[in-house]
């Protein structure tokens, strides 16, 4: 038996959530069951009324709101406890469209991906403005560079994941989940791949992009933090590698000036190419430090790892004791 849980992490989404709702999909090919579920971050509209209404199988309640990536989280933690095989993420605002879920969970059903991303039409996309667009395609470049990639739309939350790449997954940034969760997966070697999808008329602006600067700002600090923590010897490599060159640069300068018999000593171009030379070796020793560190992060997270299969496991085992009683 394939269960799919559809996830949607909401926050006052009650103008939006009855129309996403009203287009998801309670049977697929492939698939004997299909659940709903919603992560309500701390709403303080009906977005929980909306949902019971509409029959959502599954809601996961934050007091207060957390914000995307930790809703993300809850929601796959969620799935897993409720014995999902494969796990759709899509947005409340409906700007997905549900009739691609069949294309966007073969390459999983097929055994050829663990996570599929759903790339949009960016340039059909009448309400994206063109820096907006640019943008867009610049970040999954980046992204793709970094993860070692080929997804086209690394800013898109229209995603399946297995259960085994859901057990895998981590997510420390607070902001969002989307791009971290890519270069996450490329770094662990986790198969993922991209599929073109569609997308539904505008309905509300989005959330997450509260202005152009702050959101290239946080993707950018996003990339270069997971960057460090899954490559963070050749991260320190390239980072010292620019202040210890242009140093040796300065030292061949001043031995060349020496040699040639100047009368000035220029003994402020020696110090400072001794400077730039000392922080390009300190960052070359962070570099293995960190580097020595991640054999412990990869253990870890194989630890991790076992107690989440041990937790879910356990917790699926529990639910299949029940109903052979109850049904006894």
């Amino acid at each position: 038996m394939t269960k799919l849980i559809i996830q949607i992490p909401c926050y006052n989404e009650e103008g939006s959530l009855e129309v996403t709702l009203s287009e998801l999909p309670r049977e697929l090919p492939g698939v004997d069951t299909v659940e709903w579920l919603i992560i309500n971050d701390g709403s303080i509209d009906k977005t929980v009324e909306v949902a019971q209404a509409h029959g959502v199988d599954h809601i996961v309640n934050f007091e207060h709101n957390q914000g995307l990536a930790k809703a993300f989280m809850a929601g796959i933690e969620a799935c897993l406890k409720a014995n999902a095989d494969i796990i759709v993420n899509t947005d409340a605002d409906n700007q997905y469209c549900a009739d691609d879920i069949p294309k966007l969970i073969e390459p999983i059903l097929s055994g050829r991906a663990e996570i599929v991303v759903g790339a949009r039409p960016i340039q059909q996309i009448k309400h994206f403005s063109p820096t907006k667009k640019f943008l867009q395609k610049l970040g999954s470049l980046v992204v793709r560079m970094a993860s070692n990639t080929k997804i086209l739309d690394a800013p898109s939350g229209f995603r399946a994941i297995s259960r085994e790449a859901a057990l895998r997954l981590n997510v420390f940034n607070e902001y969002t989940y989307t791009l971290e969760t890519i270069i996450q997966a490329g770094q662990k070697g986790m198969v993922i791949t991209s599929v073109p999808i569609r997308t539904n008329r505008y309905l509300r602006p989005s959330r997450l992009v509260k202005s152009i600067p702050s959101y290239v700002k946080r993707s950018l600090l996003t990339i270069l933090r997971i960057f460090m923590t899954y490559k963070p010897l050749r991260f320190f490599v390239i980072l010292g590698t620019i202040p210890f060159s242009l140093g040796s640069l300065l030292g061949v300068r001043w031995l060349i000036l020496f040699l040639s018999g100047t009368p000035k000593a220029h003994v402020p171009s020696l110090i400072l190419a001794a400077i730039l030379i000392l922080i390009g070796f300190q960052l070359w020793m962070f570099g293995l430090v960190a580097d020595l560190m991640a054999v412990n992060r990869k253990m870890l997270e194989d630890v991790q790892l076992r107690l989440r299969r041990l937790e879910v496991d356990s917790q699926n085992v529990k639910e299949y004791s029940s109903t052979k009683l109850v049904k006894r």
